[in-house]
């Protein structure tokens, strides 16, 4: 005798396409730093427009090179932040699977995040590549892909909150 048996699912939103997004930046930002690093030697440059080159930097601190000069305990600190960060990230994921544009932004900060853990455990530094500058002013701090998609991760999560203070 066949039954006909109806499994009830929570309508709660998957997490999946989230870190299906985080995944596809960690991807893109580790083939762009292997390519450069199989291009490039340490501290190459190549011109590529009259405000942005590719240069093989290597960062051993934080953003802007925060700390970089100290004696490698930055290393072990930003990669405990960073694994630290990625969990509360996928937390908040998991929470609030529903929310579009604010899991949009934790996806790509979490992308970003897991992106420069994976260098600093493979290489003990972050592979930064990006240069951007203007007429002569100076040099931004070169950066990469997951640097790019934690900012933009960061404007969507303050998009998201003046969005939600507006209602």
């Amino acid at each position: 005798m066949a039954t006909n048996k109806k499994t009830f699912s929570t309508s709660s939103p998957s997490m999946n396409p989230w870190l299906g997004i985080a995944a596809i930046v960690i991807l893109f930002d580790q083939l762009s730093k292997i390519t450069i690093t199989k291009m490039f030697r340490l501290g190459d440059e190549l011109v590529v427009t009259k405000f942005f080159n590719l240069v093989l930097a290597y960062n051993r601190g934080a953003a802007f090179s925060f700390l970089s000069n100290e004696s490698g305990w930055q290393r072990y600190f930003f990669t405990a932040i960073g694994i630290a960060a990625a969990l509360f990230i996928v937390y908040l994921l998991r929470k609030h699977a529903g929310q579009r544009l604010f899991c949009w932004a934790l996806a790509l900060i979490l992308g970003g995040a897991v992106g420069n853990v994976i260098d600093r455990m493979v290489y003990g530094h972050v592979i930064d590549f990006l240069d951007f500058h203007w007429r002569g002013l100076g040099h931004f701090p070169a950066f990469n892909i997951a640097d790019s998609a934690i900012c933009v991760g960061v404007g969507l999560f303050i998009l998201d909150e003046l969005r939600r203070v507006n209602k």
